[in-house]
C-alpha cells in the first residue's frame, strides 16, 4: 500500500488486505488537475468548475474518434494514494460512521473513481473538462460516453443522506 495522506479517523475501522491481486489495468493517461494536497481537492466533482486534463497515452488516440460529439463523459480513475483497507470510514464533513461501500470516498478496496463530467475540448488526445475531483497526477482508467436517457435515474435515493438533509430543514 502506498503512503495514506488521508490518515484513519476516530471510529474508522480497518482490515487486512489480501496478499495478491486479482486483477490488472492498464493505465490510459493522466489526470491534471490543480490539486496537489487532499485538503485542497473538492469533496465531490459537482464542487468545482476547474477545467481539468484528460492526458491519454497516445497509444489510445483512435479510441477518441467520435468522442467530440459526447457533451458529458463517465471518467473513472485510480485513487492510489488513498487508503485501501477502511471498511468503516467517518467522512470528516458528516462525523457519522459509514460503511464504505455506502459512501463514495476515495479510501475502498479497489479505489476506483467515477465523475460525469462535461467535456469542453479535445485536442489530439487531451481532453479539457469540468467536474473532476481528484488530485493532480491521478491515474486515468477509462472514458465511457454518458447517455441520459439510461445513465440519469432521477428517483434513485440514497437514505442516509437523504434523512440528515431532512434534518437541516
Amino acid at each position: 500500500m502506498t503512503e495514506n495522506a488521508f490518515g484513519i479517523r476516530e471510529g474508522e475501522t480497518a482490515v487486512e488486505l489480501p496478499k495478491q491481486f486479482d486483477a490488472s489495468l492498464y493505465f490510459i493517461g493522466d489526470i491534471r488537475t490543480p490539486w496537489t494536497d487532499p485538503k485542497s481537492c473538492p469533496k465531490n466533482a459537482r464542487e468545482s468548475d476547474a477545467v481539468c486534463t484528460l492526458d491519454l497515452n497516445p497509444r489510445w488516440a483512435a479510441a477518441l474518434q467520435g468522442v467530440e460529439s459526447c457533451t458529458h463523459l463517465i471518467v473513472l480513475y485510480w485513487m492510489g494514494r488513498s487508503r485501501r483497507d477502511l471498511v468503516v470510514q467517518v467522512p470528516g464533513h458528516y462525523g457519522v460512521g459509514r460503511g464504505t461501500f455506502a459512501l463514495r470516498s476515495p479510501a475502498r478496496p479497489n479505489p476506483i473513481a467515477l465523475s460525469v463530467v462535461r467535456l469542453l475540448k479535445v485536442e489530439g488526445t487531451r481532453l479539457s473538462v469540468v467536474w473532476l475531483d481528484c488530485l493532480d497526477h491521478t491515474p486515468l482508467l477509462d472514458i465511457k460516453p454518458y447517455f441520459a436517457s439510461t445513465d440519469a435515474i432521477n428517483e434513485a435515493v440514497v437514505g442516509w443522506h437523504a434523512a440528515r438533509k431532512a434534518q437541516q430543514q
